[in-house]
């Protein structure tokens, strides 16, 4: 049976603590199944949340939900996510478990053909951003004639929603640093400061008033300042801040959740395509060795990457 490197969590902690790299095996694909040779794994928040939150139940914890590289073996009878496939096809594939490997054996029906025109990098840290942003425009129902206030709006989620918010036509007042305006400016924002008078300078922008309020960023202020501007609780939205929207009554949302999962896995072969046509970017910021995964954590764990972060085994 071949073997592959990978990271595991096998106690709490902080990436530097937690994780061990390890040789693993890499079982033959069954029917229903492909085994993929990573060629970039994408990093998220979610990595990390799982062996810092202190649940014993997930532990040991492989980390990794996207990936992009080339088929080495499909199962019998198998054809991927987006239709037949061949050994040697450059694929990418979310939602999976453990791609911060080296080689990993998924599920066929979550790998979909990489468009020659998308490098790894920028593939294996598409979906999940891409499709945390188009289910939170759905939840919210933005059109044309909405003004939306979007918190957190120069980072990974947050660019995905200024590009498929301006493909609905919504006009989108993002929040960000004096440092990343122009990134909101890059996608079709209207880049504003936050911190403190936020509210009041949202309002001068929007003077008609702000329709739908979606929170990236989780602060108490990006709380305070939709509840203050939107009137319709049903049109604001964090996934970021749980616990405020529970207390407040406003939408929230989580890939764990069984119909958040139904949407973001009928929504890739759209966001894929759109990222072959060059309709949604990926910005990355820099990609790192598979061997220095924690550091990358480490990284992103403080919140400012200034783009997607990508390992490279």
């Amino acid at each position: 049976m071949p073997t592959a490197r990978r990271w595991i969590a096998e106690r709490f902690g902080t990436p530097q603590d937690a994780l061990t790299l390890v040789e693993a095996d890499v079982p033959e694909p069954g029917p229903g199944e492909v085994t993929i040779a990573v060629a970039a794994a994408g990093m998220n928040p979610a990595d990390f949340k799982r062996f810092a939150a202190g649940d014993p139940a997930v532990l040991p914890y492989a980390p990794g939900f996207e990936v992009a590289g080339t088929l080495t073996a499909i199962g019998p009878d198998t054809g991927i996510g987006s239709g037949p496939a061949n050994v040697g096809d450059e694929v990418l594939a979310f939602r999976v478990t453990g791609g911060y490997a080296s080689t990993l054996t998924v599920p066929a029906k979550d790998v979909f053909l990489k468009p020659a025109t998308l490098p790894f990098p920028e593939a294996a840290n598409l979906l999940l951003a891409g499709a945390t942003a188009a289910e939170m425009l759905e939840v919210t129902k933005v059109t044309d004639t909405d003004t939306v206030l979007l918190h957190g709006a120069s980072g990974a989620v947050g660019v995905a929603v200024l590009q498929l918010a301006r493909r609905r036509g919504a006009r989108v007042i993002g929040t960000t640093s004096d440092a990343r305006r122009d990134v909101v400016t890059r996608f079709g924002g209207e880049p504003v400061a936050y911190g403190d008078g936020l509210e009041a300078r949202v309002r001068e922008l929007a003077p008609g008033g702000i329709d739908v309020a979606l929170d990236t960023a989780g602060t108490d202020e990006a709380s305070d300042v939709s509840l203050s501007l939107v009137a319709d609780r049903g049109r604001i939205l964090t996934v970021a801040n749980m616990a405020r929207a529970r207390e407040a009554g406003f939408h929230q949302l989580g890939g764990s959740n069984p119909t958040s999962a139904a949407f973001r896995d009928t929504i890739r072969p759209e966001l894929i395509a759109l990222a072959a046509a060059g309709d949604l970017v990926v910005p990355i910021a820099r990609t790192f060795p598979l061997d220095e995964a924690p550091a990358a954590l480490e990284l992103l764990r403080g919140g400012h990457p200034g783009g997607k972060l990508a390992l490279i085994p």
